[in-house]
């Protein structure tokens, strides 16, 4: 028996939800078992502001507001029912993005949430953070956050692995939705204390025979960290690199040609979950590539 998917791709209206809304129906091509809803959420502050500040005028303009936003869900949904020959489910609802739209991913058991990394409101959420990025920090579920325009399946997902369970769990949720991808396993290795060494004066030879050393230890923890993942080896590469994960992610992102980076969320304490991972949400804000976060097991 094939077990249904659903996926839950929310949209402003804005052209990056849309490339999030196409890549979603690209999804859904794929998997004919699959099942699509589009969201869009009315902000609640918005229309508590046009009630306040028009009174007399707000009942119409409110109705008026929905109706529109119900048209376009409905055009855009039969536009992209188009592409990925089925059936697509719409939602409309009122209140705050972020809320509603985590609640909703519960109430029809998303197994993705696919969203633009950017919206409409692209300068306050550069002071704010974006919707996806607070999203991602309330709800365990996989996310993914479309940045480019989906001209085709994905095909080389580069995916930093820090050899913890959350790093597994971003592999096998990347395969498991991209099977026909290949799978780049990137570890960035520093050697513990190498600035402090440098401070002290150890000559650089020493150091360079610590990171030949970090680099074999990194290599016999990707050999174990392999045989955890029950991915076809045809599908999976390593590479490791030396320096700041922060940077040699983005880096690397060029170098390999990747178009997805597969991440977990990191972080193993409450505060760091509500935070959410440094190099993830640097990865989030820097990359040019689509960026898919695994979730946390409920």
């Amino acid at each position: 028996m094939i077990q249904t998917r659903a996926l839950l791709a929310a949209t402003d209206f804005s052209a990056p939800a849309r490339h999030a809304l196409e890549r979603a129906a690209l999804i859904a091509d794929a998997r004919p078992e699959s099942r699509l809803t589009l969201a869009h959420v009315m902000s609640g502050s918005a229309l508590d502001t046009l009630r306040r500040l028009l009174p007399a005028e707000a009942g119409g303009l409110e109705a008026d507001l929905l109706a529109q936003a119900e048209r376009n869900l409905a055009e855009l949904a039969a536009h992209l029912a188009l592409r990925c020959g089925g059936r697509i489910d719409t939602e409309l609802l009122q209140g705050s993005a972020l809320t509603a739209l985590a609640e909703l991913a519960d109430a029809r058991d998303a197994d993705l949430l696919v969203m633009g990394a950017r919206g409409a409101h692209f300068v306050r959420e550069l002071l704010l953070g974006s919707t996806t990025e607070r999203v991602l920090r309330k709800s365990r579920r996989p996310l993914l956050a479309v940045k480019q325009r989906p001209q085709a399946p994905y095909r080389r997902i580069l995916a930093p692995v820090d050899f913890s369970v959350h790093a597994a769990r971003a592999v096998r949720t990347a395969h498991a939705w991209f099977p026909g991808a290949d799978i780049v396993l990137l570890n960035v290795f520093e050697v513990e204390l190498e600035s402090t060494l440098r401070l002290a004066g150890m000559d650089e030879d020493r150091i360079h025979a610590y990171r030949i050393q970090a680099r074999e230890a990194a290599m016999a923890e990707m050999d174990a960290f392999v045989r955890t993942l029950d991915v076809p080896g045809n599908r999976l590469s390593r590479e490791f690199v030396h320096g700041a994960a922060t940077l040699r992610i983005i880096e690397h992102e060029q170098t390999v040609d990747a178009d997805l980076i597969a991440m977990g969320k990191h972080g193993q304490s409450v505060m760091e979950e509500l935070l959410l991972g440094s190099v993830t949400k640097h990865v989030l804000a820097h990359s040019s590539s689509d960026v898919l976060i695994a979730g946390h097991p409920g």
